[in-house]
């Protein structure tokens, strides 16, 4: 699926600074912005849009906003993990994913589940889903990592796409480069990754920095995607101070704080998350 190649964007869910209610004005006004500033697809309802904080109801009324706003300008990827098999399994089935071109699905947290069991979570994710899964490893956030072979193991189902990959780890992500079948995509999960993995096979990142500075980064990833590592590599280094203040103190409350200062939308986040301090936004004001 060469439409997911590229800048997808790992959409943030804009809430009302007074009841942290969700903000649909701004929704609408930062899905233009970055479709504007050139992102290939959206990625909605991931864990930049504080998912396990949002209501069904809040999950249903988002994809029906982005999917008005986007208006088929660019592709859309969806959301649905968990640690519950068989619960993935019935969202999979019930949701209704219009217009959406595939699944982002996480790999279980907290349970903490042994290589096969992350397998055999994703194989019967895969026969009950009606759209490819891309497989997303992120141990940072589930405590458990899925290994190069068992993301090669799973490559071979004909339901599964590709993989967010944000480990950290680049002997793991070279492993699933060299190892990988013809058209699996191998995409970056970690932003200043993503001119390293390009080089040896990945098509792209989902990104986190290109919610507030989308021309910029996806200038980057496609001078990477053209061989062109220099151009590359220097718009990746205007990123190197910025990016540590996006996870300080947690995925998003720092991009949240720089889209407040951008006019974008408010810094507001949900509990147990808490909006970026003074001193963080003062920071990230700087830098912008």
């Amino acid at each position: 699926m060469d439409k997911l190649h590229g800048t997808g964007v790992a959409l943030v869910t804009p809430f009302t600074a007074s009841d942290h209610a969700i903000d649909y004005p701004a929704l609408r006004r930062l899905v233009d912005f970055i479709i504007e500033g050139g992102a290939e697809y959206l990625v909605i309802n991931g864990t930049t849009a504080e998912s396990p904080t949002l209501t069904a109801d809040e999950r249903r009324g988002i994809l029906d906003v982005v999917r008005q706003q986007t208006k088929g300008r660019v592709p859309l990827v969806y959301g649905i993990g968990g640690n519950d098999t068989a619960a993935v399994e019935q969202q999979l089935r019930t949701t209704d994913l219009a217009g959406v071109s595939a699944i982002l699905s996480v790999s279980p947290a907290y349970n903490k589940p042994s290589q096969a069991g992350i397998i055999q979570h994703y194989l019967r994710l895969a026969e009950a889903s009606p759209l490819p899964i891309i497989l997303y490893n992120v141990p940072g956030r589930t405590m458990s990592n899925m290994t190069a072979a068992t993301t090669l193991r799973l490559a071979q189902h004909p339901n599964i796409l590709g993989i967010k990959e944000a480990s950290g780890n680049l002997e793991q992500c070279m492993a699933i480069a060299k190892g990988k079948p013809h058209g699996f995509l191998l995409i970056s999960g970690d932003d200043l990754m993503t001119t390293a993995l390009v080089s040896f096979g990945a098509v792209g990142v989902i990104s986190v920095l290109a919610n507030a500075f989308p021309k910029r980064f996806c200038d980057m990833t496609r001078a990477a995607l053209a061989g062109d590592f220099p151009k590359a590599s220097k718009l990746l280094f205007d990123f190197l101070e910025i990016n540590p203040l996006m996870y300080e103190e947690s995925n998003p409350v720092g991009v949240k704080a720089a889209l407040a200062s951008l006019g974008l939308c408010s810094p507001a986040v949900r509990l147990p998350l808490v909006e970026a301090t003074e001193g963080l936004k003062e920071r990230v004001q700087k830098l912008l």
